[in-house]
């Protein structure tokens, strides 16, 4: 997961933007939302994504891009920013709140947004992503869908289940952070830059998502069922992920690295900022 300082957060006008852009997002757009959002995209995402790929190494296979990406995890998970430990170890139940809070917008949602994907994808990748998203969603039961596991977390600690009350207090990399699902399911010019991002971030919230386990086990918190279940299942989810990659026909191998480093960047951008969000404003 990237690690780059808060001083490196997303600037006042790029800040609005990301607000602007998950509002278009949101809604069914007329011609000038989609040149809004096309502006929005032009300066934000597609700039870090065309870098990526051009920057990626020559893989010769599938199968030598999911190697490079099993080290890059291991290297990630051997060098976990020191915000990982505050939070495990050391957040206050109102810090603990303050986190929570700044990631409703996506746990409110939790893979709604991804749906649009799937019929972007070649059948087997398709079915392989598909069979994610089944399990995001709960297999049909709302108790087990992830959102209803963040709506019960919400709900536990006294906060509002309305998506709406958090637009005001979200730092815009955890906007970002929500935006790039949309954009790599819906947006993007190749969805396998969406493959490449899922099977990176499936994986990576193995031990990702262990810091906030940690902490809601050690401030007591009954509902921690969205952290542990995650832990549980996205073994499986990691493992589809490398089937979707392997079952393309043609793969693009760039695209695919691009949104391994796209959404390690974003991801980490986005946990950094509300970890720091928390401690600035909780005593």
């Amino acid at each position: 997961m990237s690690t780059i300082p808060a001083s490196h957060s997303i600037a006042a006008p790029a800040a609005t933007a990301q607000r602007e852009l998950h509002s278009l997002y949101r809604r069914v757009p007329h011609l000038g939302d989609y040149g809004s959002m096309t502006a929005i995209e032009e300066r934000w995402i597609l700039p870090k994504a065309r870098a990526y790929e051009a920057s990626a190494p020559a893989f010769g296979s599938a199968g030598e891009l999911l190697r490079a990406l099993e080290e890059y995890l291991a290297e990630e998970e051997a060098s976990l920013p020191e915000s990982a430990t505050f939070l495990a170890e050391h957040a206050t139940r109102a810090q603990f709140e303050v986190v929570v809070r700044q990631f409703a917008l996506d746990g409110l949602t939790e893979s709604e947004s991804l749906l649009p994907v799937v019929p972007r994808l070649p059948y087997r990748s398709a079915m392989a992503v598909f069979r994610v998203l089944i399990d995001e969603l709960g297999c049909g039961n709302e108790e087990k869908a992830h959102s209803q596991l963040y709506r019960d977390l919400l709900t536990e600690l006294g906060l509002s289940l309305r998506l709406d009350d958090y637009l005001d207090e979200t730092t815009p990399e955890c906007f970002a952070y929500v935006n790039m699902f949309h954009w790599l399911a819906s947006r993007a010019p190749s969805p396998q830059y969406f493959l490449g991002a899922y099977a990176y971030f499936e994986t990576s919230v193995l031990y990702a998502f262990q810091s906030f386990a940690r902490a809601a086990r050690r401030l007591g918190i009954v509902h921690d069922a969205y952290y542990t279940e995650h832990l549980y299942i996205d073994a499986y989810h990691s493992s589809h992920m490398r089937t979707a990659i392997r079952a393309l026909d043609e793969p693009d191998l760039a695209k695919i690295w691009a949104g391994v480093r796209l959404a390690s960047d974003i991801v980490g951008t986005a946990t950094e900022a509300a970890v720091a969000r928390a401690r600035e404003t909780v005593a």
